[in-house]
């Protein structure tokens, strides 16, 4: 446990970039690194996470750390993720000072961006050599990624998955006419938790009036169930529902400011609860990070047994291919865009990544020494 938590201590002070660029870092530490799970484990969690509503990268994260030391595992990868922005968003909530237009924080986030790109590029290669490896799976991820690009939305990003789902599963009656109905195994998700999660849901805008605290998490609770897509998406959803509590200024301030730390986006909720209850600012930033992410956490342990057997029906064989070839195709779109766009502004730029990728994929080179050699490169530029 405290192996996970020092782990995902260490990249929630250094990851920058949203949640495709985290899935890289993930990639690269748990993955190729560590190994504490393979490639087709990290794709088919990857799939998952992108299914379920919540943030993507933290409940990805909350998986490594369950496969490696259970739920007190995804509990440690928790906190050790997401503690850096937590205090850092707390901190800037209750000193209200904004340090964007320093000279040196900008250097950072330009650094923290072409360190994205490296690293979210070489995880993206990595996939595409494992999972494109059919003219079928190849189609998938391109039509995938035009979707993205093309589309806005709810379900912007599980359409793909289920159609491609679909398709696999129709497929494999062709490739596979007879199956042993003996490896079927039973589809069962988490009833408890799952009973936790809707009741949660249905209970709290019940009782919100009668505290503060509550109305408060409640609040946060409702976003974190009904969001997909990351931090850039709950900001819309929570602005009406915190009416009253939380001025557009200060929206405006959380939303720029969860950009300038690591960590996860969604804890741009710490900076607003904190704001929301001001004479008790750490507790009302305590209530909002947790509320946010709790419905995403309770979804994914809720749909983590059915997954698992979905994964290992010989029947879906097919599908699992193409659902792999899917999240190549999510990663990529988002490589593009925001990854590359937001990042990448000049020649001197596209030289800094290129160097870049070259000391991590062929030199092995630790991911905070190229950070510090980007700043250096930064700096001199």
């Amino acid at each position: 446990m405290l192996t996970v938590f020092w782990q995902f201590l260490v990249l929630g002070l250094c990851s920058f970039g949203g949640p495709a660029a985290h899935i890289g870092y993930f990639q690269q530490a748990f993955v190729v690194k560590n190994k504490w799970l393979n490639d087709e484990d990290f794709t088919q969690a990857i799939a998952l996470c992108q299914f379920l509503p919540g943030p993507a990268s933290s409940q990805l994260g909350m998986y490594i750390g369950y496969k490696k030391a259970g739920y007190q595992g995804s509990i440690a990868a928790f906190i050790g993720f997401t503690l850096p922005s937590f205090m850092l968003l707390t901190f800037l909530a209750v000193a209200n000072n904004q340090f964007s237009d320093s000279i040196v924080v900008e250097h950072i986030i330009t650094a923290a961006k072409l360190l994205a790109v490296v690293v979210v590029a070489d995880a993206l290669l990595g996939m595409i050599k494992k999972n494109l490896i059919s003219i079928p799976t190849i189609t998938t991820a391109l039509l995938t990624m035009i979707w993205l690009m093309m589309s806005h939305g709810l379900l912007s990003q599980i359409l793909p998955i289920i159609i491609a789902s679909i398709a696999g599963f129709l497929w494999s009656f062709k490739t596979q006419p007879t199956i042993d109905q003996s490896l079927i195994k039973p589809i069962r998700p988490h009833i408890g938790l799952l009973a936790v999660f809707f009741g949660l849901l249905l209970v709290l805008p019940l009782i919100a009036a009668t505290n503060d605290s509550i109305k408060l998490f409640g609040i946060f609770y409702q976003a974190g169930s009904f969001v997909f897509g990351g931090g850039h998406v709950v900001l819309p959803l929570l602005q009406p529902m915190l009416d009253g509590m939380v001025s557009d200024n200060t929206f405006l301030s959380a939303y720029a400011s969860a950009q300038l730390v690591p960590g996860p986006m969604f804890t741009m909720a710490s900076y607003l609860g904190a704001s929301a209850i001001p004479q008790m600012p750490i507790i009302g930033s305590l209530i909002a990070t947790i509320a946010v992410f709790l419905p995403g956490s309770l979804l994914l342990f809720s749909f983590l047994p059915a997954w698992k057997a979905l994964f290992s029906h010989p029947r879906l064989t097919q599908a699992i291919i193409l659902i792999n070839a899917c999240v190549v195709g999510l990663l990529g779109s988002a490589f593009i865009d925001p990854v590359i766009t937001s990042s990448i502004s000049s020649i001197f730029d596209i030289i800094a990544v290129a160097f870049g990728y070259i000391l991590i994929k062929y030199y092995r080179c630790p991911v905070w020494l190229l950070a510090i050699l980007l700043f250096i490169f930064v700096l001199v530029i």
